[in-house]
């Protein structure tokens, strides 16, 4: 398998990101699509609005969130598997809007894909 990364959206695009994939349901904002430099925005990979808005980035619930999140990652077999495909082609790069760096779905989401 090739190399998964993380990165905010906000951070600048880099010719090492490799394939760049958006993984937020929401468009973050100041973000056009065109500096963003995407390869794909995907989603319905992204939390759930109910789940986003119940865990509303607290730190005191990220545990619980990521359990959450990957049970709603279960349903998600075919997006999993496409990233993980994209993953042995390329360096993939999973961009975030969260403005922390350590409690977000796409941290989740790299630990799922790298299982």
């Amino acid at each position: 398998m090739g190399k998964i990364r993380i990165k905010r959206i906000y951070d600048i695009p880099k010719e090492s990101d490799g394939y760049r994939v958006l993984v937020d349901r929401i468009w973050p904002r100041g973000v056009s699509k065109e500096s963003a430099k995407l390869d794909d925005w995907i989603k319905e990979i992204a939390p759930s609005d109910k789940l986003r808005k119940w865990f509303d980035h607290d730190p005191d619930k990220f545990e619980e969130f990521d359990k959450r999140y990957r049970i709603e990652l279960q349903e998600k077999v075919d997006k999993l598997k496409e990233l993980r495909e994209k993953s042995k082609e390329n360096i993939l790069t999973l961009l975030y809007g969260a403005k922390d760096t350590e409690h977000n779905q796409a941290i989740i989401l790299k630990k799922v894909l790298e299982e």
